[in-house]
């Protein structure tokens, strides 16, 4: 029997990475919210590798915490190591990775959104997702209960008609043991959502007694911890070690002779798997001239023998995963205590939204995480702020928060997904960025706490921290380019010392150490009168005064990118009445709708002849319209 339950501002369903941040950012800008999931304990549940960050990842979560988010500050709080990536590389690439205690990463988040003044969580599993003249109206939950609401954010992950599958045995079920949501997915048709069918996948945990550690190679946490967070201070803490080990002959031996058992290769499997993750069968496959595959073991926490086979996953039936996982170098014992599997689920046509993430055919309602076809944790989370804090911008009549390409990997992100869309779970990668060198993860501070502060989301003592930050790196830098160094026979000695040329006469702190084996730290001996300022200061002036040059061009590349972002074009506009656009630019063109030429111009199958035509078209329409004025 169905009733009124209570009305909401947001209703966000969903209480993974991404609905944990849509939740919180809805509630800290002040809007009721409820936060509805089948089960309590799988709030900011880490379904597959228990980690958070890693290339380009990294940047996504340290944007997400610049905006105010929480998925940074748990991490720190939960981390049992911290390794910075791509240190041989530039600054543009570092990303910072961190293995998490599961359990305690998924306790803390809970207990925060707990505590949380405007957020209500309920365990119930909604059904039905109701709207009235093309806006959202409310939720029916399985138990009858009708929530009214002004805006609503799907945030899914794989439970939409979730269905686990390992060699010949499938059923329904959600990730890691969690009931599957079996009936949102016809009320989403009903509303004229279209749906796919991906495909993803998870490696099994081991008992750690039966592992043999001498074998393999010991990867230890980095001595210096950078945190995720910019509300974090220096972190101190005991680390817990990783092991890498690897595939060996008899490994490639025991797939290939078991293929034809594999789903994925005898047609049980028919949706479309992470590329850029795929399965170890699916790898000895696809690269058969490869003699072996690297292989992660990585603890699930502090207080569990339970360890995750990183680059393992698998759906290959249960007797073939014993047999194969023991032909790995130092597993040859090995107990597996949770099977790998393949889990199918339903999520939607990117092409749907609109680059605020909301659906364009039905006004308040918002999609985010795995439900928009991406994979990971953090594509998730980002999302998830992204359309909370859009679905409480909606719900005060304000305008959205779309983070363009040149602000943000999550504008990237985004707008990859609404205007490109994904044929497959999309990951977010650094090469998906243009203007990488821009868009660090060091700087994501300087980049996006503005905004955060601006839309009501980050705190008061959050943005007095930035702002100190802020005006330490411009008065350091100031400092550095009024000293004069020299060529003194000291200076001459120092410079020499350090593998470099001598002076030929006077030169700024600030230039000199922009050649290539300098640096700002390298040149202390020169700086007497250094500042005791910390250390992330020292490295955001290193930065920027070495790759000034390198900035000022990819600042001149995004000002002619925001000349096309800023030609906006009207959203009832006819394409079929603009001639000269080819056939397949104005199925894509109205199909997609983008809001802007910049948006259009990076629509597949739309070229640059087609932009031309466009802007003579919308020049025309504004000068005919000035002239009625």
């Amino acid at each position: 029997m169905e009733y009124f339950a209570g009305e909401y501002d947001v209703i966000v369903v969903g209480a993974g990475h991404a609905g944990c941040e849509a939740s919180l950012a809805a509630a800290r800008m002040g809007c009721k919210t409820l936060l509805c999931t089948m089960n309590l304990d799988s709030i900011a549940f880490m379904p597959c590798n228990p980690s958070i960050g890693g290339t380009a990842k990294g940047h996504l979560v340290r944007e997400i915490d610049a905006l105010g988010g929480e998925m940074g500050i748990n991490i720190d709080n939960t981390f049992i190591q911290s390794r910075m990536l791509n240190t041989s590389k530039g600054p543009a690439v570092y990303s910072l990775r961190a293995q998490a205690d599961k359990k305690k990463y998924s306790e803390r988040m809970k207990h925060v959104m707990e505590k949380e003044p405007n957020l209500y969580i309920r365990q119930l599993e909604v059904v039905s997702i109701k709207a009235q003249d093309g806006k959202i109206s409310g939720i029916l939950t399985k138990n009858g209960a009708y929530f009214k609401t002004k805006a609503l954010v799907l945030a899914n992950g794989t439970y939409l008609k979730g269905k686990i599958i390992i060699g010949e045995v499938s059923y329904n079920g959600g990730p890691s043991g969690f009931m599957p949501a079996n009936d949102l997915s016809q009320s989403l048709l009903d509303l004229g959502i279209e749906l796919r069918r991906f495909k993803t996948g998870t490696p099994p945990r081991v008992n750690a007694r039966s592992v043999d550690y001498s074998k393999m190679i010991e990867q230890k946490g980095d001595e210096k911890i950078v945190p995720f967070s910019f509300m974090s201070d220096n972190i101190e803490r005991e680390q817990i070690s990783c092991y890498l080990t690897y595939t060996t002959d008899e490994t490639l031996k025991v797939i290939q002779d078991n293929i034809h058992r594999s789903p994925l290769y005898n047609g049980t499997i028919k949706s479309v798997g992470p590329r850029y993750c795929p399965s170890i069968e699916d790898k000895v496959v696809r690269f058969p001239d490869k003699e072996k595959h690297q292989i992660f073991i990585e603890p699930e926490g502090e207080n569990t023998e339970e360890l995750y086979i990183g680059g393992a996953s698998s759906s290959l039936p249960e007797d073939v995963q014993f047999q194969m996982y023991r032909t790995m170098i130092g597993l040859e014992n090995v107990e597996i205590v949770r099977t790998a599997y393949a889990i199918e689920y339903d999520c939607i046509n990117p092409l749907q939204l609109k680059p605020s993430l909301e659906f364009k055919k039905i006004e308040g309602l918002f999609g985010a995480g795995q439900l928009n076809g991406t994979s990971g944790y953090e594509e998730a989370a980002a999302q998830g702020i992204i359309a909370g804090i859009n679905a409480s911008l909606k719900v005060k009549g304000e305008d959205p928060l779309i983070l363009k390409r040149s602000d943000a990997y999550i504008g990237v992100l985004i707008d990859d997904l609404v205007t490109k869309g994904t044929e497959e779970p999309y990951r977010m990668m650094t090469s998906r960025s243009e203007y990488r060198l821009l868009l660090r993860q060091d700087n994501a501070d300087l980049r996006l706490t503005d905004i955060g502060y601006k839309i009501g989301l980050v705190s008061e003592k959050r943005y007095e921290r930035f702002l100190k930050r802020k005006n330490d790196i411009e008065t350091e830098i100031n400092r550095i380019k009024n000293i004069q160094v020299t060529p003194k026979k000291e200076v001459i000695e120092i410079l020499s010392s350090l593998g470099s040329s001598e002076l030929k006469k006077s030169i700024s702190l600030y230039e000199l150490i922009k050649r290539p084996e300098l640096d700002y730290f390298k040149l202390e001996s020169l700086d007497i009168d250094r500042p005791n300022i910390s250390y992330d200061v020292k490295e955001q002036v290193n930065i920027i005064s070495k790759y000034e040059g390198y900035i000022n061009k990819q600042l001149e590349q995004v000002e002619q990118y925001k000349r096309f972002e800023s030609k906006l074009i009207p959203q009832g506009i006819d394409y079929d009445q603009v001639k000269g656009l080819r056939i397949e630019a104005i199925q894509k063109l109205s199909k997609i709708r983008p809001i802007s030429i910049g948006q259009a111009s990076r629509i597949s199958g739309v070229s640059p002849a087609d932009i031309s035509v466009l802007l003579i078209y919308l020049e025309r329409e504004y000068r005919e319209k000035d002239l009625k004025k």
